[in-house]
């Protein structure tokens, strides 16, 4: 027994090493700095290995095959410089990077590693082709349309020419990339994500096809959560579709179409739905395209063959239960009751009693610090929305008496509290699953907008109130 268990331990030892891969770097600028290895996972970063370069400022670090894709090797300065992961043991090989620090990109060489020299190569190329590419573009329409310049057939078929050519270069560099390698799925995906504000300003031809190549994506793929490019993937999508030059109506069909090819493609995966809906949600919300983060939320609460997490099906149901044009429900202003604006002996009992043309209920607490930043701005517009007939009814979270009161008696608008928290009555029937939430109500209690912020719903009383537009 004595014999075979270094035996064993040896064994697992050289499977250990034989699963392992490094980066050796050597950067007299970073000596005695401790250098980390950090890789992505979905929208999250993780650290991979760390270790403090040695007096000459080298270092070796260590990444297994599960840690392949976009990383960056960082150092105490916050200066950082991006690297491709193989995940495939590289005999002998491994990545080996040098120079001065990574603050100085122009002083880098990657001594071994193709990917990450094929990634390098076409870093530096392709910015030049694309600006190339916005220059012949400029060009080619000057001789389109300029009586000066339209004769001129021959320079015109030229420019043409070369831009066929910086196309088909870059193409070519990019069918030629190994099979199989994790940067001939990176490159690509990259090219997608930055042409995005050039194809919306300068090539608007492009915009139907890119947003099909956004649409054809696989969403499920793990090289694409390792690429850090997750969350660029589905902001650029979307902006594009947002800033495609429709009409608002247009661009809300797009973006549902989207939608659809989005959660068609995830359904095979519960984990990656989740996170994806969540990040899509909000970014939908803080746009303000509230049409479609409804689809989106309807969307994936009717397809009954996946699994929502509690807080994502909390936030969803909100909208399918508190959506635009529903009714909201009526709420009692019972318990404790801060109402500056009214006499004690007329003080309503119910949002009904209210006779203001609108009313915008407010859910927050004093311990919710964007709540201690947003009401004291309500509070600054209060009288200029009183004034349009904008009612405010705010509806505190909070637990402790003298900490609401206290909180609550500098506003001028009404203020209630049952002390109940996330319990309360009021909090269930809105479906309020966060602080701030705001609904502006009409005189039918019709939810009108659901503003994500006080300034959104400061600007919705300038424009449709105070200017009067329809």
């Amino acid at each position: 027994m004595k014999k075979i268990l270094p035996f064993i331990i040896l064994l697992f030892t050289c499977i250990y090493a034989y699963s392992q891969n490094s980066i050796t770097g050597t950067f007299p600028g970073l000596a005695r700095q401790q250098i980390k290895l950090v890789g992505f996972e979905g929208f999250d970063t993780y650290l991979i290995d760390s270790i403090q370069a040695n007096g000459k400022g080298q270092f070796q670090l260590s990444f297994g095959t599960t840690d392949f894709g976009m990383a960056y090797l960082s150092s105490e300065d916050n200066k950082s410089f991006v690297v491709i992961l193989s995940g495939k043991k590289e005999k002998g090989k491994g990545l080996k990077v040098k120079g001065e620090s990574f603050a100085f990109a122009e002083s880098i060489e990657i001594v071994e590693s193709d990917e990450n020299k094929l990634f390098e190569q076409y870093a530096l190329e392709h910015p030049r082709r694309e600006q190339t590419l916005s220059a012949w573009d400029y060009l080619s329409k000057i001789y389109r349309k300029d009586s000066l310049f339209v004769v001129h057939k021959v320079t015109k078929q030229a420019i043409t020419n070369e831009k066929q050519r910086i196309i088909s270069e870059d193409r070519l560099f990019l069918a030629g990339l190994p099979e199989g390698s994790y940067v001939s799925y990176y490159l690509p995906l990259r090219k997608l994500v930055s042409s995005v504000s050039t194809i919306a300003q300068y090539r608007t031809k492009e915009i139907p096809q890119t947003i099909t190549a956004f649409r054809e994506l696989d969403y499920t793929d793990d090289r694409l959560y390792k690429s850090g490019l997750l969350k660029e993937t589905i902001k650029s999508h979307f902006w594009l579709i947002e800033s495609s030059s429709r009409s608002l109506d247009s661009v809300y069909i797009a973006m549902n179409k989207s939608i659809d090819h989005l959660i068609k493609n995830l359904l095979s995966d519960d984990q990656k739905l989740n996170g994806i809906t969540e990040y899509l949600f909000k970014l939908l919300e803080e746009r303000s395209l509230f049409t479609s983060s409804e689809y989106l939320a309807i969307k994936v609460l009717n397809e009954v063959n996946c699994t929502i997490d509690d807080n994502l099906a909390m936030q969803l149901e909100s909208y399918r239960a508190m959506k635009i044009g529903n009714m909201a429900p009526n709420i009692q202003l019972s318990g404790d009751l801060v109402a500056p604006g009214y006499n004690k002996d007329a003080l309503p009992k119910k949002l009904s009693d209210l006779k203001s043309k609108y009313v915008a209920v407010v859910f927050g607490a004093s311990w919710c610090p964007k709540c201690v930043e947003e009401l004291p701005k309500i509070a600054k517009s209060y009288a200029k929305w009183k004034a349009q007939g904008v009612e405010v009814v705010f509806v505190s979270l909070d637990e402790d008496e003298k900490i609401f009161k206290n909180f609550a008696k500098v506003f001028p608008f009404i203020s209630i509290c049952d002390y109940k928290k996330w319990k309360g009555s009021i909090v269930k029937n809105y479906h309020v699953f966060a602080t701030p939430t705001i609904y502006l109500l009409d005189d039918k209690r019709e939810i009108i907008l659901r503003p994500n912020s006080v300034q959104q719903l400061d600007s919705w009383v300038d424009w449709y109130l105070v200017q009067g537009n329809k």
